[in-house]
């Protein structure tokens, strides 16, 4: 059996973390800007660090698994 809860997990957050795409913090012009399909430096920084976080907080601290 094969566990696909890192795999799924991973690539949800990352589709759904993408700066511009559902939402972007930090703005260009604001402090949260939704679904203007743009990014910046600054932007791309802040989704990292929510992006390992969460992805963290998933995998290592609550062990979520997925057998198929």
């Amino acid at each position: 059996m094969n566990d696909w809860a890192a795999p799924l997990i991973a690539a949800a957050l990352f589709a759904f973390l993408s700066p511009g795409l559902v939402f972007q913090m930090p703005g260009k012009e604001r402090p949260l800007d939704f679904m203007n399909m743009k990014t910046s430096v600054a932007a791309i920084f802040v989704h990292l660090v929510i992006y390992g976080l969460l992805l963290i907080l998933l995998l290592v601290i609550l062990h979520l698994h997925l057998y198929v």
